[in-house]
């Protein structure tokens, strides 16, 4: 083992472990296989971003990193790209979309930044109308995000909401339809439910909160006060199971009122 190793070096170990004579599982990954994966690695960065935890953010960034290293040599192994063309490619697209620095023009503002980076995007893909850029929003982001990003360019052209009480409004509207759907009958029961979380990721676009986060923060209050109820029990000498649903609402709303409404622990942040 070598004291520090360099990026071409690197890349060399992934050749070798695809070789003839390299490692039997990594010569039978393809993109396909290798897709899960790519997802798994990039929220393991996120996570060590979230646990300010640096020690582990270099090590899941060298795994997300892996991964773009291995994608480029499955294809360079076909006549495809390469690494080079990846780091290429990526760089010419920070020069083209940053003009105000590298091009003379200006941008004064964070906003303004991002309107000329949407506007180049949209001339570098030829994308002709507002759809074809709502419909190049990934379908494997979560959903919430995608949600996010798909209103929003929806916005950029003028549809969207007044302000933050007409998005209740239709909040309200669509609980109403859900309401009528589950109660009534009326069939469509699932599609009411997506169109009450599209209308909830409305208000949260208008208020400035990030949905997928706050629900990662809800699921975490949910464990923190469930973790209560649990040592309620065992303080009482019982399992949780031995419990009444009603002895577990009631402990839930002491939970409440030793203030476990808030994260213990990390919390997810924008």
């Amino acid at each position: 083992m070598k004291e520090k190793y360099s990026f071409n070096e690197f890349v060399d170990i992934i050749k070798v472990l695809r070789s003839e004579n390299g490692c039997p599982w990594d010569k039978e990954q393809t993109h396909e296989s290798l897709r899960a994966a790519m997802i798994e690695e990039a929220y393991e960065a996120v996570d060590a971003i979230d646990k300010n935890d640096m020690n582990n953010l270099c090590e899941e960034l060298g795994d997300v990193l892996m991964q773009v290293v291995f994608h480029a040599g499955i294809e360079a192994e076909k006549g495809g790209f390469t690494i080079d063309d990846v780091i290429d490619g990526i760089s010419r697209k920070m020069i083209l979309r940053h003009p105000h620095i590298f091009a003379g023009e200006t941008a004064e503002t964070a906003e303004d930044v991002l309107e000329k980076w949407e506007k180049i995007k949209k001339k570098e893909k030829g994308f002709k109308t507002q759809t074809e850029i709502m419909e190049a929003v990934p379908k494997a982001l979560p959903a919430l995000i995608r949600a996010k990003k798909i209103q929003s360019k929806a916005a950029d052209v003028g549809f969207d909401f007044e302000n933050t009480r007409e998005a209740v409004e239709k909040l309200d509207e669509e609980i109403q339809e859900f309401k009528n759907a589950l109660y009534f009958n009326d069939g469509g029961t699932a599609e009411e439910f997506g169109d009450i979380l599209f209308s909830l990721v409305n208000i949260s676009r208008f208020l400035g909160i990030n949905a997928e986060f706050s629900l990662t923060n809800a699921s975490e209050k949910f464990i923190n006060r469930f973790r209560y109820i649990e040592g309620c029990a065992l303080l009482k000498g019982k399992n949780i199971e031995e419990l009444t649903i009603d002895e577990m609402n009631e402990i839930w709303e002491d939970a409440k009122q030793y203030n476990l409404n808030s994260i213990q622990g990390r919390k997810y942040n924008e």
